[in-house]
């Protein structure tokens, strides 16, 4: 009877020992342990982050820090880390963080457009990925990657064709910029390239004309027709004379690309610069800004007239008048000045 109960004890004591265990290992592990009311929420883990810096960034968002880490330690998570972006679900446990956090990095949308120059992107770009602006800059001026691309410092930015694209959070500079490179032979098919070719333009070239372009109307359905003026001009042998690359050559000149230009003077068109289309025949030898997929595609199928001149039109903001005579253009053009000095723009 003696022994019966002893072993009685011993039994109690086992199963309480065991349950006493289980839920520690249920609520350390099998728990949820999330305190936000969305259904995700989500933290960025750098490539140099260590332990501490996220339970820092998953502070806000758990009940209880210590049996996560307690988890984290018993699967390893702590001295193995993986950077990335990743979602934390609402009602989600220690165990299934841990495995989001090691296994499922979340695409971001990467989107860029407009930017004047390679800092501009960079700094755009840093602001969507891990790679900071220095590192970015560093990377897009790499003059062996250029050179053994077919690009140079003046055409590097044709090189990045404006869109919308995935990008894992921890991409580092390198990295972007191999992506954008398949992206723009992905862009310049065989189809564009002919195209091009039909032009008597290069790819870069293209690029180069449709950043013209796009900086002289923001109309999408009348870029054909400022295209099929500049590709007159190049065909004739006359000067672009596009007001765009002036602005472009007094900001690369000052070193001043926020400087705010909204009338070319005459002075202006002196400026000894490769950007001023007014005294240097053909095309810049890089684009102005970064055009749109429109202003490209426009330069590739450009309308088909005998104009040559166009100045903005003033009964019609936003669009221009076009002329195919130096004397109907000119006629135009006293209608523009007479406006702009009206309102009384100087610079």
């Amino acid at each position: 009877m003696y022994i019966r109960k002893i072993i009685l004890l011993i039994v109690i004591i086992g199963v309480l020992v065991g349950g006493y265990f289980t839920y520690k290992v249920y609520s350390v592990f099998f728990m949820p342990n999330t305190k936000f009311s969305n259904e995700s929420a989500y933290i960025y883990v750098s490539s140099d982050a260590n332990f501490d810096s996220v339970k820092e960034s998953l502070e806000p968002l758990l009940k209880d820090m210590g049996t996560f880490e307690t988890a984290a330690k018993k699967k390893g998570y702590d001295v193995h880390l993986k950077a990335g972006k990743f979602a934390v679900k609402k009602g989600m446990t220690n165990n299934e963080i841990i495995n989001s956090l090691r296994s499922i990095n979340i695409p971001v949308k990467v989107a860029f457009n407009n930017q004047e120059t390679l800092e501009e992107l960079a700094g755009r770009i840093s602001q969507q990925i891990e790679a900071d602006s220095v590192s970015l800059v560093s990377a897009f001026r790499n003059t062996g990657f250029l050179e053994a691309n077919g690009f140079n410092e003046a055409t590097a930015l044709s090189m990045y064709v404006p869109n919308s694209y995935e990008f894992f959070w921890n991409t580092s500079a390198d990295g972007f910029m191999s992506r954008m490179l398949k992206e723009y032979h992905r862009f310049w098919n065989d189809k564009r390239k002919e195209r091009a070719k039909v032009l008597g333009l290069t790819p870069a070239e293209v690029v180069v004309m449709a950043s013209i372009v796009h900086k002289e109307t923001a109309k999408v359905d009348e870029r054909p027709r400022v295209a099929g003026v500049y590709l007159n001009r190049l065909r004739i042998g006359m000067p672009l004379q596009a007001d765009p690359t002036v602005i472009y050559a007094i900001k690369l000149h000052s070193g001043n690309f926020d400087t705010i230009i909204k009338r070319v003077l005459y002075k202006d068109l002196e400026l000894d610069s490769p950007y001023n289309t007014y005294k240097v025949a053909g095309l810049p030898p890089g684009p102005i800004a970064m055009p749109d997929i429109s202003a490209i595609e426009a330069v590739l199928n450009p309308e088909k007239h005998d104009y040559l001149y166009f100045v903005a039109n003033v009964e019609n903001f936003g669009y221009h008048k076009f002329a195919k005579t130096l004397s109907q253009h000119n006629r135009n053009k006293e209608q523009y000045v007479r406006w702009i000095n009206a309102q009384k723009i100087n610079r």
